[in-house]
């Protein structure tokens, strides 16, 4: 069992998912990183990129750095 302060393994993705390459301007990545820093768990970009998206998708209103 893992404790809290674990990280899980990195492994094979999951079958139901795809890799998506996207090039961004720095400004727009700093901007990226602006909002990770918003969040109390500092997500990954690729994390971050997700969430925003999601919010998007889901009608919320997304409020950047």
């Amino acid at each position: 069992m893992m404790s809290n302060d674990e990280k899980p393994k990195m492994g094979r993705p999951r079958k139901d998912t795809e890799a998506l390459t996207v090039r961004m301007s720095l400004a727009m990545i700093a901007a990226i990183d602006g909002y990770r820093r918003t969040q109390d768990d500092l997500p990954t970009r690729p994390e971050a990129i997700r969430r925003m998206v999601l919010a998007y998708l889901s009608g919320k209103t997304f409020e950047g750095p």
